[in-house]
């Protein structure tokens, strides 16, 4: 059994044995090294090798195939030189360490390549939580140091053209995948830098992955695909971690393939199937405080880039007026998210960012805006058991007074909790018919909202 066979790319605490002092000489004699020690001691130094040739400013631009060449040529080198007994598969896991940890995320690896887990939270690098299935667990993942993991975070933001240091200690970024990515470090970060990973595992785009995991049934989907077909504007609320971008992008799966469509966010991690998509992201500002670049500004140049739909994927501020407009001007089947408890604390939401956008409108007239260009709200929920489902479709229907009209079209009603803690319920419409039934069924949609389903599975 070789070495990776005992261990499973982590790196947990020395279990060395503490250093011994020989009798009579007073000198310290260090215990033998533990496997994982060994393998760390060849990674570190194939590494430096690895310098020597190649040069560490060029490491990245080599490229993951010849870089494995490279590095496959220096462990054979090193164990001819100095003797050294290790397994194929030591071998094996001696390549994966480095390779990981000169071109990836070094100990963060493993838990990438796992579909199971939406969430990795680095407080520090000595301690990893994942979310998987809703639940956060801790994981024996760990960096050497703070600058071990200091060099990960730098090699993630630097790929997408930002930076972190003291002067800006906070960020947000991307990985190639699509993945969110936030980091904080000192002084903001007391006990050492902090990395958070939004992940978007391979279904993320595939909206039948949700209803075989319960988050909506069949019926909704249909609904919902009539809704995108009929070119509404729709608004997808709910709070941190329910799963709104992931639902962001089953959603837009329903957009025809010859629509231009235009995508504006902070750090894109949308995942567009269609064919003819233009992805644009903000830009912060440099070290002298210019060349900001934010989603109102984005916002406003892409109404002169002839869009036929706009995703914003996530609304933040004063972008929300510019927005708003559009989606009242000719530029129907926008969509968005936004961070709310409900449907109609969505709508409040929507005011208050109204408000940072330096025009000063009546609150009537705010509403006016909100009411004529949206048409659906879809809210979704995480619950106790870690299960993510459509809560709430709820449709804008006009303005009496100084109030917004909404109604539900869909909801989903919980009947008990297990003794384990799982919640069951029903998916199920309200009985009431969208006033938008006939513009689907002019667009060649025939939703159906004629059921019960059992949604506690």
């Amino acid at each position: 059994m070789g070495l990776i066979d005992r261990v499973q790319y982590q790196v947990p605490p020395s279990t060395a044995e503490p250093s011994l002092i020989e009798a009579g000489v007073g000198q310290r004699k260090s215990a033998p090294a533990g496997p994982r020690s060994l393998l760390e001691s060849l990674k570190g130094r194939v590494q430096d090798r690895l310098f020597e040739r190649i040069g560490p400013r060029k490491i990245d631009e080599v490229g993951p195939g010849s870089l494995l060449a490279e590095i496959t040529d220096v462990i054979r080198e090193i164990i001819s030189e100095e003797k050294l007994l290790l397994t194929d598969s030591d071998q094996a896991a001696l390549i994966e360490m480095t390779t990981n940890e000169m071109l990836g995320l070094g100990p963060l690896e493993p838990l990438l390549q796992d579909n199971e887990v939406s969430d990795i939270l680095v407080n520090g690098y000595a301690e990893t939580y994942v979310e998987r299935r809703g639940k956060l667990v801790k994981t024996n993942v760990r960096f050497h140091d703070d600058q071990h993991l200091m060099q990960v975070i730098n090699r993630i933001v630097s790929r997408v053209g930002r930076r972190i240091d003291e002067a800006s200690p906070m960020v947000d970024a991307r990985l190639p995948d699509g993945s969110r990515v936030n980091a904080v470090i000192p002084p903001l970060a007391i006990d050492g830098p902090a990395l958070c990973i939004r992940r978007f595992g391979a279904f993320a785009s595939d909206i039948s992955y949700l209803v075989q995991r319960g988050t909506l049934v069949p019926e909704m989907v249909t609904f919902l695909r009539a809704a995108v077909g009929a070119k509404l504007n729709i608004l997808n609320s709910g709070g941190t971690g329910t799963g709104k971008t992931t639902f962001l992008n089953c959603l837009s799966a329903f957009i025809p393939e010859d629509e231009r469509i235009i995508t504006i966010e902070d750090a894109a991690e949308l995942r567009l199937q269609q064919p003819h998509v233009l992805r644009l992201e903000t830009r912060p500002p440099n070290i002298e405080g210019q060349g900001e670049v934010t989603q109102r500004d984005l916002f406003k140049n892409t109404l002169r880039m002839r869009p036929d739909r706009i995703i914003v994927g996530e609304v933040r501020g004063a972008e929300v007026l510019d927005m708003l407009q559009a989606m009242s001007t000719g530029h129907d089947g926008s969509m968005a998210t936004i961070h709310a408890n409900n449907p109609r604390d969505s709508l409040a939401r929507l005011e208050m960012m109204m408000l940072l956008s330096g025009i000063a409108l009546p609150e009537r007239a705010m509403r006016q805006y909100i009411s004529a260009a949206l048409n659906l709200i879809v809210h979704v929920n995480r619950f106790a058991d870690g299960s993510r489902k459509v809560v709430k479709i709820s449709e804008i229907t006009g303005m009496e007074g100084d109030v917004v009209l909404m109604q539900d079209l869909f909801e989903y009603v919980t009947t008990a909790t297990t003794p384990a803690g799982k919640v069951l319920g029903q998916f199920r419409p309200t009985g009431v018919k969208s006033i938008y039934t006939e513009r689907m069924l002019k667009a060649g949609f025939v939703p159906d909202a004629s059921y019960v389903r059992d949604g506690g599975g």
